[in-house]
This record gives structure tokens, C-alpha cells and sequence, in this order.
């Protein structure tokens, strides 16, 4: 049996990823599980420092290949500081975005090649791969309207881009689950909040006899 649980949440703006972890949260803390919430970019001390950079824009004149690097300094020290300590002690890990936000954002939609994004990934993740990739999908027109009804109409650095985009975005992710089933699962984000909790329960549940505690 392993140690802890790596579960991550993908997709595109407004798909309402920040809800399901909360609600996946609270069932697993009911179990008697120890949860560890985070997200990125952020989670950790240097990551949140770099959160700001990223979100803001500030890096976007810099280019996108400058982009993938801030991130990956960032999702390194929130392995290091934040994820391997939760998962060594144990852990239920819910992370929102990692890795394959940055295959999708700077490498997909981006134009970086895909060579150049996975030796950053290799990097940074150093050997901390998800156990679970919940994969949440809405059309982007749906999401981005959620996404900007959720922020007032402030959008941030990549939630201003067109729709075209977006759904580029959403294609990409789609492509991941289809190359690495094992690991990603493609979650209706459609339908009620409740609705998608079961969805996502229906992926986690079996999970959680292959975990040793403590």
C-alpha cells in the first residue's frame, strides 16, 4: 500500500473546480481522512509570491516560455514545501491545477513545444505525479461566463482571451485524458454541483483501499 492520495482538478475557467474540492473535502474529512487543500499557482510560501506575477500579467510581456518557468519554479516549491510532506504523512492531497495546466496553457494554446514543456514538468514535479486527474469539462462559452459572473467581470490574465482559445484549452485537456486514461478522468461539469460530487466520488472511492495512513 502507498502513502497518501495525489488527487488533482483540471480544466478550463469557470468549471467549478474550486467547489468540488471543498465538497470532496468535506466527505473524506467526515471519513476520518486527513486532507491537504491547495492549489496553484500558489499553495506554498514561494508559489503564492509568485501567484500575483503570474495572474496579474506581469509576465506576460516576458513571453510565454518565461511564463513556464515562473510556474515551474513555483509548482516545485509547493512540491517540496506542501505536497510530498502531506502525501509522506499520509495524506488525502486535493490539488487545484498542476502539471497539466501548464501542458494546455503554455504548451497547447501557448506554442511551446511539447519537448521543452515536459523537461520543465520533469523538473519540477521531480518524480510527484497525481494519482487522479479529475478532468472537469464545459464548453468554454458556459465556463467563461461562470468565470466572469464569479469575479465581477474582473478577468485575469487568462481568463481575458477569446473563446477560441478556451476551447482549444478544452480540446487539449481532453487530448491528456485520452493519452493517459489511467490516470485522468473526464468529469461532465455540466450539471448541479451534486450531481458532478457524485461523478467525481464514483472516481475517488476505489482509491482510497490502496491507501496506508500515517
Amino acid at each position: 500500500m502507498k502513502r497518501g492520495l495525489f488527487i488533482t482538478f483540471e480544466g478550463g475557467e469557470g468549471v467549478g473546480k474550486s467547489t468540488q474540492i471543498r465538497l470532496l473535502r468535506d466527505r473524506l474529512v467526515t471519513l476520518g481522512h486527513d486532507v491537504v487543500v491547495t492549489r496553484e499557482p500558489g499553495g506554498s510560501d514561494g508559489g503564492e509570491a509568485v501567484r500575483h506575477v503570474l495572474l496579474s500579467g506581469a509576465a506576460e510581456p516576458f513571453g510565454v516560455a518565461m511564463e513556464v518557468m515562473l510556474f515551474a519554479a513555483a509548482r516545485n516549491d509547493h512540491v517540496e514545501e506542501v505536497i510530498r510532506p502531506g502525501l509522506e504523512r499520509g495524506a488525502m492531497v486535493l490539488c487545484d491545477r498542476f502539471m497539466d495546466s501548464s501542458r494546455v496553457y503554455q504548451g497547447a494554446t501557448g506554442g511551446l513545444e511539447p519537448a521543452f514543456v515536459a523537461n520543465i514538468e520533469r523538473i519540477a514535479i521531480d518524480h510527484v505525479q497525481p494519482d487522479c486527474t479529475l478532468i472537469l469539462d464545459l464548453d468554454a462559452a458556459t465556463g467563461l461566463s461562470r468565470a466572469q459572473t464569479r469575479a465581477g467581470g474582473a478577468a485575469d490574465r487568462f481568463e481575458k482571451e477569446d473563446v477560441a482559445v478556451h476551447e482549444a484549452r478544452r480540446q487539449a485537456y481532453l487530448m491528456i485524458a485520452a493519452t493517459e486514461p489511467e490516470r485522468c478522468v473526464v468529469i461532465d461539469a455540466a450539471g448541479g454541483a451534486d450531481q458532478v460530487a457524485a461523478a467525481i466520488w464514483r472516481a475517488v472511492e476505489p482509491l482510497l483501499g490502496e491507501v496506508r495512513h500515517g
